[in-house]
């Protein structure tokens, strides 16, 4: 494995609504609760059942948001602790099956 769970934030920080955003090799990464909202003082009940996490991944240079929405892949993960370890491992799938500009 490439990237490590260690380098992502735990998974209780998504529930902020804030995403991770990394690179490694020429590749640029970012996970999120989507959709991105601050739900902690919202009751468990009341939080919006369709939540995931999202990852994404596209080539350097450029951020997230300057980066064309058809340079990235993304794929959504349950918000579990199963989910997150899948999403890291799909992270690391698509580092090692795209070649990435260093």
């Amino acid at each position: 494995m490439a990237i490590e769970k260690k380098v992502f934030f735990n998974l209780k920080h998504y529930e902020y609504g804030e995403a991770f955003f990394g690179s490694y090799k020429g590749m640029r990464y970012r996970l999120a609760r989507e959709p991105l909202e601050n739900v902690v003082f919202t009751p468990v009940e009341q939080r919006n059942p369709e939540s995931r996490l999202m990852a994404t991944v596209w080539p350097e240079p450029y951020s997230y948001h300057d980066t064309e929405d058809e340079k990235k892949i993304s794929e959504k993960f349950e918000i579990t602790e199963e989910g997150f370890d899948a999403a890291i491992a799909w992270i690391n799938e698509q580092y090692e099956s795209r070649e990435w500009k260093e």
